[in-house]
């Protein structure tokens, strides 16, 4: 039976549709906008039965035409936090979602989409409720009203709609995201380039480099994604982050051992690090005082009371993991 990924070329939806390979699942049709055609690299060992540009895809879908479709995963947006076009931002992450869903309630279609964590913008609670959601950018609005409307459909709904909030997602296949890609890319890049990895100093209350998120690789996210797929009786909006929140300067601590230990060198701690300029810190930027997220942790005693229980990489495993993973490609 078919399976459809929007936005099959970029970060999250190339690795589900990886994750659906290896699953035995080739027929999958990868939909996505190559205007920036370099993303076709996450694609190139996928197998996908078909690639259609979005534009195209979802009068079709519409219609019909593709078909029996078992699910679509709903990964393509535009997820720069930085877009001041909030007209383009709401029709294409709004509006064709919205599209989108209708169509697969409609048909009856299995419907899991990408959320954000920013829809809790300046919130100090993560927890999937109204009170706690309130977006600091327009992209954070855009998936903040469309989980609004999701939560409006859920109780007339007869298939299943799941939307996953991610946090600050990390692992391969996001070299193409270019400043928008994960803080371990960049460690990782700068500690080649350079030797050295720079982090922010203290602010906010918290120390040089002390500034904490919910780090979550893409293979848990991935994990995630293809549970609920397995459960189409499961609906609802999920935050997708470990519920742990771990220091800048672990994925920093992570890179550099990581690194280190490919070269055949022993790790060091922290201070030895910033004892051999391995690590600096950086004073914080004054364009970012007040409009900064020092601190990120999601609950997810909801996604754990659908019975989801496998454990989550910490930063130490999922970042050397990943560092790994891009030696082997040459970085």
């Amino acid at each position: 039976m078919t399976i459809i990924v929007t936005g099959a070329a970029g970060f999250v939806g190339s690795n589900l549709v990886k994750g659906l390979n290896e699953r035995g699942e080739n027929n999958v049709i990868a939909v996505d906008n190559l205007t920036r055609a370099d993303k076709f690299h996450n694609l190139v060992d996928c197998e996908i039965a078909d690639y259609l540009d979005k534009t195209d895809f979802l009068d079709r879908f519409a219609r019909g035409e593709f078909g029996k479709v078992r699910a679509i995963f709903h990964e393509g947006a535009c997820s720069d936090t930085m877009e001041t076009d909030g007209r383009y931002m709401m029709e294409n992450n709004y509006r064709y979602s919205k599209a989108l869903m209708e169509a697969c309630l409609e048909q009856g279609v299995q419907f899991l989409y990408a959320s954000s964590a920013a829809t809790y913008g300046a919130s100090q609670t993560f927890k999937e409720d109204r009170e706690y959601e309130k977006p600091l950018n327009v992209y954070g609005y855009s998936k903040f009203l469309f989980d609004q409307l999701v939560r409006r459909t859920l109780p007339n709904a007869h298939s299943q709609i799941v939307g996953f909030r991610y946090f600050n997602v990390y692992g391969p296949r996001e070299g193409h995201k270019g400043r928008m890609a994960s803080v371990a890319f960049h460690n990782f890049n700068q500690f080649r380039a350079d030797g050295t990895v720079k982090l922010f100093g203290e602010y906010g209350g918290y120390g040089p480099g002390g500034h904490s998120r919910d780090f979550v690789s893409v293979e848990d996210v991935v994990k995630v994604n293809l549970f609920f797929l397995d459960h189409p009786e499961k609906s609802g909006i999920f935050n997708l982050g470990t519920g742990r929140a771990q220091p800048f300067n672990d994925i920093a601590t992570t890179v550099v051992n990581t690194l280190r230990g490919a070269e055949g060198k022993p790790p060091l701690t922290l201070e030895e690090m910033e004892q051999e300029g391995l690590i600096e810190y950086i004073k914080f930027p004054d364009a970012l005082r007040g409009k900064y997220q020092c601190f990120t942790q999601s609950d997810v005693s909801r996604l754990r009371g659908t019975g989801y229980t496998a454990p989550f990489y910490t930063v130490e495993e999922g970042v050397a993991r990943y560092c790994r993973w891009l030696l082997e490609r040459g970085g």
